[in-house]
């Protein structure tokens, strides 16, 4: 059904979008992180979380146990990333302004973990309880992961690509020197 097919599609695209977000988290405490190895298991943890989001979107209910593969992974390993992000964000206490956004971040956690839990204890109940506690958990999540807009707004990320063989030019260099060749024939 096409319902199905936008859902898979928003899925994709959120957990690239959340993958980027997760990447850039990872680089502005890369340094003021005394546990360098916690930054990177925080990273490894929410790349397959991200992963288990796509699988979850292209892979539907009936093919039950890839599906529910794919809901442990973004379910279980985002939730473990959302307290270790909390951490994080204590420790480091990024513009002396850690301290609050973490309590609001294990909040956040918290709630996520109560509404998996919740989940796995109304399965057993015929109704739709699970799937409001499934989508309480990403708008939680989703709500998570808006939370770093905060501690962006004091940081500029670039992205520099530069060829280690050749000597770096500026486009005014390159242009300049296009024109002058022109010039001489």
């Amino acid at each position: 059904p096409p319902a199905s097919c936008y859902f898979s599609e928003i899925l994709n695209l959120t957990a690239f979008a959340a993958f980027v977000v997760g990447i850039l988290r990872y680089f502005q405490v890369k340094t003021k992180l005394d546990k360098r190895w916690l930054n990177i298991f925080s990273l490894v943890c929410f790349s397959v979380a991200c992963f288990g989001m796509t699988i979850v979107g292209n892979f539907q209910v009936t093919m039950w146990v890839i599906h529910n593969g794919g809901t442990l992974l973004a379910f279980g390993l985002g939730n473990l990333y959302c307290w270790l992000q909390s951490y994080i964000t204590w420790k480091v206490n990024l513009n002396n302004q850690g301290k609050v956004f973490a309590i609001g971040r294990v909040v956040l956690s918290a709630a996520i973990t109560f509404c998996i839990i919740l989940q796995r204890v109304l399965v057993v109940i015929p109704h739709m309880h699970t799937v409001r506690c499934q989508w309480a958990v990403v708008m939680l999540f989703l709500i998570y992961i808006s939370t770093f807009a905060i501690d962006f707004r004091h940081c500029r990320f670039e992205v520099v690509c530069r060829d280690t063989v050749e000597q770096i030019q500026t486009f005014c260099e390159s242009v300049t020197g296009s024109l002058e060749n022109k010039q001489d024939v």
